[in-house]
């Protein structure tokens, strides 16, 4: 299972990605686990600046905007 946290103040940019993990994974039958993290003092310890940010195994992966479905693809396939 593929532990993804998505980083943000819930606005509907993060909202959208947590979404678009959960379409894919499904559409490619990857188990994951999404959690939304909204707590600012745990966004900044990633060093995230721009949100929506993708954190996935506890690597940051992406921040500061929606990602694209190829990237999503992508991180769920590896």
């Amino acid at each position: 299972m593929k532990h993804i946290k998505v980083l943000g103040t819930g606005c509907s940019k993060c909202i959208k990605t947590a979404e678009l993990f959960e379409k894919y994974a499904k559409e490619l039958n990857v188990a994951i686990d999404v959690t939304k993290e909204t707590d600012p003092r745990v966004i900044m310890a990633y060093g995230v600046m721009s949100t929506p940010a993708v954190v996935m195994e506890e690597e940051l992966v992406h921040s500061g905007s929606i990602p694209n479905s190829t990237q999503v693809k992508e991180w769920l396939a590896e």
